[in-house]
């Protein structure tokens, strides 16, 4: 019986020795590696750049006051469509006291000058008709007379310019009326009834009553890198992308590349504009930021690979192909063409028949999918 129990020792020890040998060969042998694999397929290549900025009008007119003083009256608001000479503000004229006081000076001179020059062109007038004094002496005091009341007049015109802004005779060519230059949409008015301006002249541009632009006539402000803008050139068809208005995508024609670039954060940017082509009643608002598309090469029906497939070496490239024996592959080099940042083209060296080394497939991350599909 002793022998027994001592026979079993032996057969489980070694069972057990056996059944760790065999864990441990099972445990440290390699598990074959997998990948998937794609075939190429036929599909429409676009490579393209995008230029980042905005919107904005063509034209965008300041509007300025030619005379300073007060906003009396403001007849518009941001929104509103002007026509060129329409009066937009009416300005109340702050005179200068001292000019003030030499312009009521100059006319009461004036009229002293005038009242004299009557007297004496009455009276000459008077003695002319019934010829006593001559027609050169007469025409002396006409003269000078003429002259006092056209100085009379000029001293009142001077006057009311200095304290309205206007001469009785010139109310439509008024100065203290602000009229637009042009036709468009009032963008803003960023005064009020009330607040002071003062005129354009050469020290400085003046007070910006409001800002007039021709919504209709609008174009895409954008900047594109070193490194692109020698692919793109002018007439090219732009795709417009405004992250406002997502449903709608608007063309534009590239019409403008900056010959000298400008550093930003360390990088060359050449500045850009394209004419937005509007559709019949489409509105776009002026600042709205937005993406310009821009097609560098396209190609239709061309035979293409996810581009993680392509490997390089030395300045060939190559793609890795399973042969006859499934996940066997054989190196093939290849010529490829455009690329879209995800697929590239593929000219010479696969068909649509060949599988095409993927990524490697993780058997734990399989488990895992099928477990959470159950």
């Amino acid at each position: 019986m002793r022998k027994f129990f001592k026979i079993l020792g032996i057969v489980v020890l070694v069972g057990i020795f056996g059944g760790t040998i065999y864990f441990l060969y099972t445990k440290s042998k390699k598990v074959p590696e997998v990948y998937e694999t794609k075939n190429p397929f036929v599909s429409n290549v676009i490579r393209k750049t995008v230029a980042t900025g905005s919107v904005v009008p063509r034209k965008e007119i300041d509007i300025v006051p030619q005379v300073s003083g007060i906003i009396d009256e403001l007849y518009i608001v941001a929104g509103d469509f002007v026509k060129k000479d329409q009066v937009i503000a009416r300005i109340k004229i702050i005179p200068d006291m001292v000019n003030l006081n030499n312009a009521e000076s100059r006319l009461n001179r004036a009229q002293l000058g005038f009242d004299d020059a009557k007297v004496d062109y009455e009276r000459q007038q008077k003695l002319y008709d019934q010829k006593v004094v001559s027609f050169e002496d007469y025409k002396k005091v006409k003269v000078s007379y003429d002259s006092a009341k056209e100085e009379l007049t000029a001293a009142e015109n001077n006057l009311d310019l200095i304290k309205n802004g206007v001469t009785k005779k010139a109310q439509t060519a008024t100065n203290t009326l602000v009229r637009s230059t042009v036709n468009g949409m009032v963008l803003d008015v960023p005064i009020k009834e009330g607040n002071s301006v003062i005129q354009s002249n050469t020290f400085n541009n003046g007070t910006t009553i409001c800002t007039v632009a021709d919504m209709k006539d609008m174009i895409f402000k954008g900047k594109v890198d070193e490194t692109e803008v020698g692919k793109i050139k002018e007439g090219m068809n732009i795709e417009l992308e405004i992250g406002a208005i997502e449903k709608d995508k608007f063309g534009a024609i590239l019409e403008y590349i900056a010959p000298k670039g400008k550093e930003e954060n360390g990088a060359i940017q050449f500045e850009i504009k394209a004419n937005v082509v509007l559709k019949e009643n489409q509105f776009i608002r002026a600042g709205y930021s937005a993406n310009a598309n821009i097609v560098l090469e396209k190609k239709d029906n061309a035979l293409v690979i996810p581009e993680g497939m392509l490997k390089f070496e030395k300045d060939s490239s190559y793609v890795e192909v399973e042969t006859n024996t499934k996940q066997v592959f054989e190196k093939r080099m290849v010529k490829t063409g455009i690329s879209d940042g995800i697929n590239i083209e593929i000219i010479k060296g696969l068909t649509k028949a060949d599988k095409v080394k993927g990524e490697k497939i993780d058997p734990k991350k399989e488990k895992k999918d099928e477990n959470k599909k159950v």
